[in-house]
């Protein structure tokens, strides 16, 4: 269904109550923001009447024991490829002809399937092309299935995971973005008991970034357009933390390997400012154990800006015997009240 004054069909949102071009409205919304614009553009249509059925189409017959060649050939009888080829590289020159400068799209997406479809199907390699003609310097998400390929994909996008470490092809580090949801449902669902909760979205995002990615979460909204309740939660949620722990998230990537995230907590870096943020997941117990404090020379919490103090390894005495412990940040020993802490570390020179 195309959100936007498409002339390839009349299956489009000006053709409803809404009459109006959502996609013109959300791009010069984003613009007066001073943010950059992408679309999000399915490559897959089951309406049209020429698309091929297949493994994932819901026409597809319901028992997989009956696949074959044969049986999607007899239920694609009729159909003209070609037609919808063109009718979906029509819909993609509107998009990146009529909305000024776009600065990512996202093709969604190619199943590498005995059944499915292949980047042959899409005319792949020549869309990429066309893509960049129409759009210099736009950059492109891998789900064309040419990741084969160095110029036919810009970053990868692991979906529903959290990647453990940064996402390598070909054994070399590649740009990346993780696509998530909200609760277990791409769309509004009304009985979906899966949400995340705050501090468990704020992990996520944290992460991400802790291994020198992007987070792009997903929010479907109500058939009334809204954002239900849950949703309003977990946004807000987000607000409340980002007012005061932003620093820790934009402009900042992986930390450098010596830099070793204590147990239970995950660590990002500002290049620039040549600082690290420590990112609480499970509280201490009123210390936390830092390897590497030789190379710190202030700590503070980011949420209020309250020192947090050093204390060298230390070799204590007990009734257990001599115990050794390593240098660390003595914190509160209630947590504060932010979702998450952060500790911002300047770094020695």
């Amino acid at each position: 269904f195309c959100m936007w004054d498409t002339a390839t069909t009349d299956y489009k949102i000006t053709n409803t109550e809404f009459g109006r071009d959502l996609v013109r409205e959300y791009v010069d919304a984003l613009r007066a923001e001073g943010l950059r614009v992408g679309f999000y553009f399915s490559i897959k249509d089951w309406h049209h009447p020429d698309y091929l059925i297949d493994a994932t189409h819901p026409q597809r017959p319901k028992d997989q024991n009956t696949w074959s060649r044969e049986v999607f050939a007899k239920l694609n009888e009729g159909k003209d490829w070609s037609r919808y080829r063109k009718y979906m590289w029509d819909q993609i020159d509107e998009l990146l002809t009529q909305y000024g400068k776009i600065d990512i799209v996202w093709f969604d997406y190619t199943l590498k399937h005995e059944f499915g479809k292949t980047y042959k199907d899409w005319d792949a390699v020549n869309l990429v092309k066309h893509t960049r003609k129409l759009q210099p310097g736009i950059i492109i998400d891998n789900r064309l299935d040419l990741m084969d390929t160095d110029d036919g994909w810009d970053f990868v996008t692991p979906e529903q995971f959290k990647a453990s470490a940064w996402p390598t092809v070909r054994g070399k580090k590649v740009p990346w973005e993780t696509c998530q949801t909200f609760s277990g449902s791409w769309g509004y669902y009304r009985d979906e008991d899966t949400w995340k909760s705050i501090p468990q979205l704020i992990e996520l995002l944290s992460e991400t970034v802790s291994k020198g990615g992007n987070l792009i979460l997903n929010v479907g909204p109500t058939a009334r357009g809204e954002f239900d309740d849950r949703a309003r939660e977990r946004l807000e949620g987000f607000a409340k933390w980002m007012r005061v722990n932003a620093r820790s998230i934009y402009g900042c990537t992986v930390a450098p390997e010596e830099l070793v995230a204590p147990n239970g907590t995950a660590i990002t870096f500002n290049p620039e400012k040549r600082r690290a943020y420590i990112h609480l997941y499970d509280y201490p117990m009123g210390y936390l154990q830092v390897p590497w404090l030789e190379r710190v020379e202030y700590a503070q919490f980011l949420h209020d800006g309250s020192e947090v103090f050093l204390r060298p390894p230390q070799k204590r005495h007990s009734q257990t015997g001599d115990t050794h412990q390593v240098g660390g940040l003595v914190l509160p020993m209630k947590k504060p009240n932010v979702a998450i802490p952060v500790i911002e570390i300047w770094l020695k020179q």
